[in-house]
């Protein structure tokens, strides 16, 4: 179950991030127990998508594996916790083996990454969790070769590219200077237009929150400024869209128009449904694009209010895009669908 925002925005991350490179399951059932792994990941070897992209992600998400996310450095209960997870997850899939009348190897079994904010030196003391210096980066901390599990302390990662997508996940200095990172990578990257969007739901949330600690207030003053930015440019975006393809649209009437009825008539029939069309396109680029800001993605049930929210008057169209980065999805949904 879903606990808190940072819950739901680390498993959507780490879900748009995985998905193009093979299977990911969100809050998986460990069977015969009432626990969940955050997220359980199978990669797909025929995919043509690179993980590299991902840098030392996609290195962690090159074979089977849980992954943990923690806002806040974990327990050694907790660590027990996802240990307890990883071991019944194995013995399942060598349960299933067997029936099978398989033999799985243990390059077969999946690992467990615990991607802690911080990891103290308690605790990987306590768990024997060691640097593997000569195959992996500072901050990656593995357990005993059998247990197939590791720790990975955020804050202690090296600030560059290639940790970018972790330090993403981390808290406080570490997770703003990686959002700054993010920031300054070129504006056709996808993936930075996708993790931005999921940090303004998770900044949302956050707002929307009843206990903000100082932690939440400063990623709130982090977030705002880039939330506002990107709202102004997409709603450009969607004027310069709209108008262009009322335009096209416009000039195409207008000469069909033309055709039938006089040059002078089709012209004034082309700019009028022209400048019509381009109005409705515009609506309609700058409300999915808001959508998505707000919620993350359009699902099913959002795309089928998009229609009657085209049909409201000017004033309630602007009353309604002031009021949306406030609402939630259920009051939207209860309001437009019918």
């Amino acid at each position: 179950m879903t606990r808190t925002p940072h819950d739901q925005f680390s498993k959507q991350y780490l879900e748009e991030l995985l998905s193009p490179f093979g299977e990911v399951n969100v809050s998986k059932e460990v069977p015969g127990e009432a626990r969940q792994v955050d997220i359980l990941f199978l990669p797909n070897p025929q995919t043509a998508e690179d993980p590299q992209t991902l840098g030392s992600l996609g290195r962690i998400a090159s074979s089977f594996c849980l992954l943990e996310p923690f806002r806040n450095p974990p327990t050694p209960t907790e660590v027990r916790d996802c240990l307890l997870k990883l071991f019944l997850t194995q013995a399942e899939l060598q349960r299933q083996a067997r029936r099978n009348d398989n033999r799985l190897q243990e390059t077969d079994l999946p690992k467990l990454w615990i991607l802690a904010s911080s990891a103290s030196e308690t605790l990987l003391s306590g768990f024997k969790a060691e640097l593997d210096e000569s195959s992996w980066l500072p901050g990656i901390y593995f357990l005993g070769d059998f247990f197939k599990a590791a720790i990975v302390s955020i804050n202690h990662l090296p600030r560059t590219p290639d940790t970018l997508w972790l330090r993403i996940l981390g808290k406080g200095a570490t997770q703003q200077q990686a959002i700054d990172e993010l920031v300054s990578l070129p504006r056709e990257n996808l993936l930075r237009t996708r993790t931005l969007d999921l940090l303004f739901s998770w900044k949302i949330s956050i707002e929307t929150g009843n206990d903000l600690n100082r932690e939440d207030r400063e990623l709130l003053m982090k977030l705002s400024p880039l939330y506002l930015q990107q709202l102004e440019e997409r709603l450009e975006e969607g004027r310069q869209r709209g108008l262009q393809e009322g335009l096209q649209e416009g000039l195409r009437e207008g000469r069909q128009e033309g055709r039938q009825e006089g040059r002078q008539e089709g012209r004034q029939e082309g700019r009028q449904e022209g400048r019509q069309e381009g109005r409705q396109e515009e609506r309609r680029t700058t409300v999915e694009s808001l959508l998505r800001l707000r919620f993350g993605s359009i699902d099913d049930r959002l795309s089928n209010v998009i229609e009657p929210i085209l049909q409201l008057s000017t004033e309630e169209y602007t009353l309604f895009i002031l009021q949306l980065p406030s609402l939630s999805q259920e009051a939207l949904l209860a309001r437009f669908e019918s």
